[in-house]
């Protein structure tokens, strides 16, 4: 029986189109549901700032009159225009292991963006870098993360079949936490705060409430990562969102701000506990009853792994030891707080400059995912 592809329009059809994946993979010990909430916010067009400048539909894939695929069709049009690209993403992608499935679900993202006058066809990826990318290409075994996709191998052998090639590789680190912060930590980080006169600075909640340095914490990220692969700056609503959001569930203690004698912001990490089996025991979602499971990871009795959600460096002091006063103000407080290791989020593996900050930790690059590539027209203006 052939496939028939449904555009989502109605908020039934959403949340078949958000809880797919947790549907597909309710089996798996490695994969993480989505937080559902999250994901209404994300896909809601007046919700989610990205719709400034992006446009997208979502589509469900049925056959034999059961669910079994989804795709969103997405333009970045602030990131084509900085890059000069004519590109449509292909993004929150998962299908059984049918071909006919993922063909479709990819000719009908093809399709779309021909419509658009697009030329080529990169996926997975979300509306911005601050959304889920990459398909997973190695470490089928490990635990995925919150701000990560899961996927079986078969989802690479499709791709390929498809006529798509490795367009960019981001990897991925599990680094273990010292018993004791190690020497060259401590001896770059005094260097450097010696040197060019950088301070650790820990927030408040006063702080955060009533001062800029949420702000500036955010304009730092847009410019540290304006160079890397495909990225679009935040816009202000964005980061006002953000802000609003997540900063008051974030523990401070694993917030790290290094300030210049200036009092500018020049580097910033941001890291949490690990929500990875809060959100596998709540299945995604809240309520009724899920709500306790975060509460226990942030508050109550915290998991052995954390993640490190970004690390930011203004450009002109990369590669002058920021990252390591950085690790030698937080590593003594993971130690604190009883974490045994830490996962990184993807990083693009070209990036040796973020991939040497790690260099001094016992650690192993267990993850790998890939940004899929493919021409569908020739680059001729319509």
């Amino acid at each position: 029986m052939a496939v028939t592809i449904q555009k989502v329009e109605s908020k039934s059809d959403l949340r078949k189109f958000i809880r797919f994946n947790c549907e597909l993979y309710k089996h798996s010990a490695y994969s993480v549901p989505d937080l559902y909430l999250d994901m209404v916010r994300v896909f809601d067009r007046r919700k989610n700032p990205a719709f400034e400048f992006c446009e997208a539909d979502y589509f469900l894939a049925y056959k034999e009159g059961k669910l079994v695929g989804r795709v969103a069709a997405i333009l970045n049009h602030r990131a084509n225009d900085t890059w000069h690209n004519r590109i449509v993403r292909f993004g929150w992608i998962d299908f059984i292991d049918d071909v006919e499935v993922s063909e479709a679900l990819i000719r009908t993202v093809t399709e779309w963006g021909l419509q658009r006058g697009m030329t080529t066809l990169v996926g997975p990826m979300g509306f911005t870098d601050m959304d889920a990318e990459g398909m997973l290409v190695e470490g089928y075994e490990e635990l995925s993360t919150m701000a990560t996709i899961y996927n079986d191998p078969y989802y690479v052998k499709h791709m390929e079949r498809l006529g798509f090639a490795k367009e960019i590789d981001w990897v991925e680190y599990k680094l273990m936490v010292p018993d004791v912060l190690p020497e060259k930590y401590k001896r770059v980080a005094e260097i450097v705060m010696n040197r060019y006169g950088l301070k650790i600075k820990k927030l408040t909640r006063r702080e955060v409430r009533n001062t800029d340095y949420p702000q500036r914490m955010f304009d730092l990220i847009n410019e540290a990562y304006a160079p890397l692969y495909g990225y679009s700056k935040m816009t202000q609503r964005q980061i006002d969102q953000y802000i609003r959001e997540w900063l008051p569930v974030i523990d401070l203690r694993m917030v790290t701000i290094i300030e210049n004698v200036a009092g500018d912001v020049v580097g910033v990490g941001i890291s949490m506990p690990s929500m990875s089996e809060a959100l596998q025991r709540s299945k995604g979602m809240l309520f009724p009853f899920g709500w306790y499971y975060f509460v226990k990871a942030l508050f109550l009795k915290r998991p052995k792994m954390l993640d490190l959600l970004l690390v930011a460096v203004k450009p002109e002091y990369q590669n002058k030891g920021v990252n390591a006063l950085l690790f030698y103000d937080l590593i003594p407080i993971f130690q604190k707080m009883g974490f045994e290791y830490g996962e990184t989020n993807p990083e693009l593996e070209s990036n040796e400059r973020v991939q040497a900050q790690w260099q001094y930790l016992d650690m192993r690059q267990h993850k790998r995912r890939r940004a899929f590539k493919k021409t569908i027209a020739s680059d001729v203006q319509p």
